[in-house]
């Protein structure tokens, strides 16, 4: 099987098991390195418990990469031994992503962690305090009344046993009002909560949209628009339920595993200190998972990133894919059958750990009725509080993987969050009193950031007077789009000037000269139309001759050159 190019051996850390290449992290700077090939192929690191076979997928991408077709019987079967050691490399993972495993553009920023995330969440609903002030309370409340019904319940029945009436009457009526006060509190918290998740994913979208709007255009040479649109939709859709969901969740188990701890101690001291070593085994274990769920999670999304960036240029494109006989079919049903195995073994691993624990707690209950140690009533009181004490451990290290996965996940989010503006929108430039139109450009060379070793324009000089209809015509990549990217500040030439009147684009206001500037591109949206000024600067570019003819002058362009 042909292997692919983007291939590379990794440094520090080793692939999952079940697969022979290291998975693709993307977007990677090798990627860019490389000329477009729509025959790529790769494989796509998915655990299968099953046969030990791989999966693979096929797609057409446009821009960097394209998944892969089918692979060769010789290629799918993996040896055990081979397993054996991935797996034991795999629990040895480094759990902190190394800086040289991210974007090239994130490179330098730190990595994002859980406390920096929720700070920067409570920032974007502090305003909306009240709700969620309300919503701990209610959450608190709720806690302690549910916290407090299986020791009411025990002693109902068993004073129902010994025929005490008023006792039982007494724990009854608590009871329903212990659940009438719990009902209440639990469908507010909700409630709040659910407020608390709207306004936050309404505001991740803002910050995260308004942090990119105003961005250097090079940003968005690096980044692609499928890339940006999956963080602004499926990462800030997975990180609005943080608060909402884990932060809740694991505050309130953990209100209920407290109460639940005091009430084991109250009962038997050496019972509830046994439940406890039980009970932090399984905390660090899920604490450990955790961390690992953060670091997949973070690979997940950027393969989900891809995939959406994919899909939106084979629709873009779709004629392209369907001439060229490029539209591979995604095994969307053997990722899915995987993934679903995935998750059938997790919970089952984790539903073995708490009824593991939970026959423990009877196991040595049991002992101590046996050893005269505690009555039947306080067994029952201690297997009841022992299952809400594993039951609350189990939630609070299932609620944090869960959490650990949604900021590994949205982890990018937070760094283009934390992108400084362009510095263009930052300063204040000249705003000009009058603006007459005449243009010049004074030995401008240039060459696009992603394409340093190719000059796009060498010394470009020329003068274009005020209201002058004036037209620059060439090939493809000669450079005519680039003099008006230059006018309009898009980039900024590498040596010269450009002139605007006599001043240099440089101190003018940014935001003033665009707006006195009219510009329809080649994928112009909606109805725009011109102003309907007669007196104005006109710069046309065309392939065609019919096009200049109402020009009063032109230039022709070549390799970036003016040659006529």
């Amino acid at each position: 099987m042909a292997k692919s190019l983007f291939h590379y051996q990794p440094h520090s850390r080793p692939s999952f098991p079940y697969t022979k290449l290291r998975p693709l992290t993307i977007p990677s700077s090798a990627i860019s390195q490389f000329p477009v090939n729509t025959n790529v192929r790769f494989q796509r690191s998915v655990k299968n418990p099953g046969p030990n076979r791989l999966h693979f997928c096929n797609s057409s991408s446009a821009s960097r990469f394209s998944l892969l077709s089918s692979p060769t019987d010789g290629d799918r079967d993996v040896d055990v031994v081979e397993v054996l050691k991935e797996w034991m490399v795999f629990i040895r993972w480094d759990l902190c992503d190394p800086e040289e495993d991210l974007d090239a553009t994130l490179a330098m920023v730190k990595q994002v962690t859980v406390l920096h995330a929720l700070r920067r969440m409570w920032a974007l609903v502090e305003d909306h305090r009240l709700a969620m002030f309300a919503a701990f309370a209610s959450l608190t409340i709720a806690a302690f009344a549910e916290i407090s019904i299986p020791n009411i319940l025990a002693s109902s029945i068993f004073s129902a046993q010994n025929g005490e009436t008023v006792a039982f009457y007494k724990t009854t009526q608590l009871m329903v009002f212990l659940c009438f006060i719990s009902g209440i509190c639990s469908g507010l918290r909700s409630g709040c909560f659910g407020i608390v998740n709207m306004i936050l994913l309404k505001r991740l979208r803002e910050t995260l949209y308004k942090s990119l709007i105003f961005q250097d255009i090079s940003c968005f040479d690096r980044e692609t628009v499928g890339d940006m649109t999956s963080r602004l939709g499926a990462d800030c859709q997975r990180l609005s339920h943080v608060i909402g969901y884990d932060v809740h969740l694991i505050l309130r188990n953990f209100l209920q595993g407290t109460g639940a701890l005091v009430s084991l101690l109250t009962l038997s001291w050496p019972l509830a200190l046994s439940t406890l070593v039980i009970c932090s085994i399984l905390s660090a274990i899920f604490l450990i998972y955790g961390l690992y769920q953060k670091q997949a999670a973070m690979i997940a999304q950027e393969f989900i990133a891809c995939a959406n960036e994919v899909t939106q240029e084979t629709f873009s494109l779709m004629r392209t894919v369907q001439v060229q006989a490029m539209g591979g079919q995604i095994s969307f049903y053997k990722c899915a059958r995987s993934s679903c195995f995935w998750v059938l073994e997790s919970e089952f691993q984790r539903s073995l750990s708490f009824y593991t624990g939970l026959v423990s707690a009877v196991l040595l209950g049991g002992m101590s009725i046996l050893t005269g140690h505690a009555l039947a009533e306080q067994l029952t009181k201690y297997v009841l509080y022992c299952e809400w004490l594993i039951y609350a451990t189990w939630r609070i290290g299932s609620n944090m993987s869960s959490l650990f996965q949604s900021i590994g996940a949205s982890e990018k989010v937070f760094q283009l969050m934390n992108l400084v503006p362009s510095n263009q929108f930052l300063l204040k430039g000249v705003k000009l009193q009058r603006l007459t139109g005449n243009i010049e450009f004074l030995d401008v060379p240039f060459y696009y950031p992603s394409r340093i070793e190719v000059p796009t324009l060498e010394h470009v000089n020329m003068s274009i007077k005020a209201n002058e209809v004036f037209a620059i015509i060439g090939p493809s990549g000669s450079g005519k789009s680039t003099i008006v990217n230059l006018l309009l500040r898009l980039y900024e030439p590498t040596q010269g000037q450009i002139l605007v009147d006599g001043v240099s684009t440089k101190e003018l206001d940014i935001r003033w000269l665009r707006e006195n500037i009219g510009y329809v591109g080649q994928g112009v949206l909606h109805a725009f139309r011109s102003n309907g000024k007669a007196k104005r600067t006109v710069i046309i570019i065309a392939h065609r001759l019919s096009t200049i003819r109402a020009a009063d002058r032109l230039v022709v362009m070549e390799d970036g050159r003016i040659v006529e």
